[in-house]
């Protein structure tokens, strides 16, 4: 037996496309929460086929940033903040775990460098770039626990927390200024080089701190 012999041959490369730019559509915040992806629409805008859409949406819902109900088709994902809990407590576990080992100045070398980053970053008042590489510190972190799989599942944690945060600083505009994330940033990078309970300690203060304060702007969306 031929085992391709039933494999189907897609173009993945064009649906990639479609997905990327649909992604940072989504991300610059120009198809906001709850707007539909019209299919048919961007088919035939691109010239493409709808099928080639729908795959590109399937690789959107695969990574958070989209969800396909029932009589309503594909929309962009509206936050909620049960999503956010889920991802506040994911991403407390994966870091903390990272801090509990003692590490040395060369396994830190990247985490420092993810900071210089977001220092830079940080003067151009970029919401989306701040909040990216705010991320890129946190992935850092975990890098540390050296684990490709666990990697790549901070990777998509990431993507989706970065869009909710994206939401809320276009929808609040004092989210955005982001007042101390810097001292924030530097207070868990000496935490880390003091040890592990200091590290633990400084992290989960300020990523608690962060969740609380994310779910307040939530419950004030949601009341409004």
């Amino acid at each position: 037996m031929n085992p391709v012999e039933n494999l189907t041959l897609r173009r993945t490369s064009t649906a990639k496309q479609v997905a990327d730019g649909l992604s940072d559509a989504i991300m610059r915040g120009e198809l906001a929460p709850g707007a539909p992806i019209k299919e048919s629409a961007i088919a035939a805008s691109l010239g493409i086929s709808r099928n080639t859409v729908r795959e590109a949406v399937r690789v959107l819902e695969a990574g958070g940033l989209v969800r396909h109900t029932m009589h309503h088709g594909a929309t962009v994902v509206d936050p909620s903040q049960d999503d956010l809990a889920e991802l506040y407590r994911a991403r407390m576990a994966l870091e903390l775990a990272a801090a509990s080992v003692p590490r040395t100045p060369e396994e830190l070398a990247p985490v420092r460098a993810a900071l210089h980053e977001l220092m830079a970053t940080y003067e151009s008042h970029d919401p989306a770039a701040i909040a990216e590489k705010d991320l890129a510190f946190h992935a850092a972190i975990v890098a540390m626990l050296g684990s490709k799989r666990i990697d790549e599942f901070y990777a998509q944690l990431a993507r989706e927390l970065r869009f909710f945060l994206v939401v809320l600083s276009l929808e609040d505009r004092e989210f955005e200024v982001q007042e101390g994330v810097i001292e924030e940033h530097t207070s868990i990078m000496a935490a880390l080089e003091a040890g592990p309970e200091q590290a633990r300690a400084v992290l989960q203060n300020i990523l608690s701190a962060s969740a609380e304060r994310v779910a307040a702007i939530f419950a004030e969306r949601a009341s409004s």
